[in-house]
């Protein structure tokens, strides 16, 4: 579970980095840019998603202070 997390969180990163590059290189990459930026949102999505049911089924604890 932690690797899966730890992969997307990865992925979100990386797409965020391929978007910032689409969006330097100019206009011409604008639709690069928007997919990049769509795979993030849904790499995020899909976190919140398994972070609830990691949570719910308790494969994940909160250990707040």
């Amino acid at each position: 579970m932690k690797f899966l997390i730890l992969a997307m969180l990865l992925g979100i990163v990386g797409s965020l980095g391929q978007a910032l590059f689409a969006m330097t290189s100019g206009p011409a990459d604008n639709d690069r840019m928007v997919k990049a930026l769509t795979v993030r949102i849904c790499l995020s999505v899909g976190l919140f998603v398994l972070l609830f049911i990691g949570w719910r089924m308790g494969a994940i604890t909160p250990r707040g202070v």
